[in-house]
């Protein structure tokens, strides 16, 4: 996500070149639409040098594709500084420099929050940077998530399923189905309930669950937010969102989900002894497990979140 472009700034640096990974081309691409906020690069235009572009995340392994980038390009030069995470006060951080003028010219940001730093003005509109041969490459519901009444703000680099992720011998022990619908997945916990009355199919968590519901309920066909006419409408009352919320309630008043705090040391503790026995997540939630759950190796397997639709 680039940084507040000043006015007059022009827009400077170049595109990748068709040796570099996919994820390198990404990079370059939102660099080379990034004009810069703060006031050390007169470089920039002065064209005796590499531009010098700064770069923000949290994420681990940014500075080794920085490091690539630097090495694979010679009139682009990347500043990457390490920040916190979003909650640790990497939001703030990012809000309070885009207000005081020197925000990075790119960030990595979470698509939750992205609407929230576009209505403050953070982001630039990007639109005219995306041809039509870039945005080809990206699935259309990924730019879906940063593109607000026909303008883009920045360019999804991570996106991933939602999947269910499972005991597969207490499954097979029980002569359990994995479930492929949301109504064999109730079916499921019931039966895996029976068999094991202190187990449970999954948990339905008490912290983060905005995350979780807001996934369940785009999968069903919701749409939160909108904008038309620069008016955003917000809207969590629709027939689908209240088809989930009416689903889960169901599985909580019959007892065949655990309510509990996300990645909690209870849930952790659930999760290795088997009581709970799936999770229901972000793919990237499988290297987590390894962690959480000592023990657990060839023990797991990951299977398509279930279906509203069977077809």
């Amino acid at each position: 996500m680039p940084g507040q472009r000043r006015p007059g700034r022009p827009v400077t640096g170049r595109r990748a070149t068709a040796g570099t990974t996919a994820l390198l081309t990404l990079l370059a691409l939102v660099l080379a639409g990034c004009a810069g906020c703060s006031t050390h690069r007169a470089a920039d235009t002065a064209g005796d040098g590499p531009v010098r572009l700064t770069f923000w995340s949290p994420l681990r392994g940014s500075q080794e594709v920085v490091d690539e980038f630097n090495r694979t390009h010679d009139t682009i030069e990347v500043d990457f500084q390490q920040v916190p995470s979003g909650e640790q006060g990497g939001w703030a951080k990012l809000s309070n420099a885009a207000r005081a003028g020197n925000a990075p010219d790119v960030a990595t940001i979470e698509y939750p929050q992205l609407p929230g730093f576009t209505i403050d003005g953070v982001p630039r509109d990007i639109s005219e940077l995306l041809p039509d041969s870039v945005r080809r490459k990206i699935l259309p519901q990924a730019l879906d998530l940063t593109t607000f009444d026909g303008r883009t703000y920045a360019v999804p680099v991570d996106i991933e399923p939602m999947v269910f992720l499972y005991r597969k011998d207490i499954f097979t022990r029980n002569h359990i189905p994995v479930p492929k619908t949301w109504a064999e997945f109730e079916s499921s916990a019931r039966k895996l309930k029976q068999a094991q009355p202190r187990s449970r199919i999954a948990s339905l968590f008490t912290t983060g669950g905005t995350l979780y519901l807001a996934g369940y309920a785009w999968q069903a066909g919701a749409q939160w937010y909108r904008t038309s006419d620069d008016t955003w409408h917000v809207s969590m009352d629709d027939a689908p969102t209240r088809k989930v919320a009416t689903y889960w309630q169901r599985l909580m008043d019959n007892d065949l989900v655990r309510v509990e705090p996300g990645s909690s040391q209870q849930w952790r503790a659930h999760m290795q002894s088997g009581e709970t026995a799936g999770y229901l997540a972000g793919a990237w939630a499988a290297g987590s497990m390894m962690s959480s759950t000592p023990g657990g190796k060839g023990k797991w397997a990951i299977a398509p979140m279930p279906q509203w639709d069977p077809a």
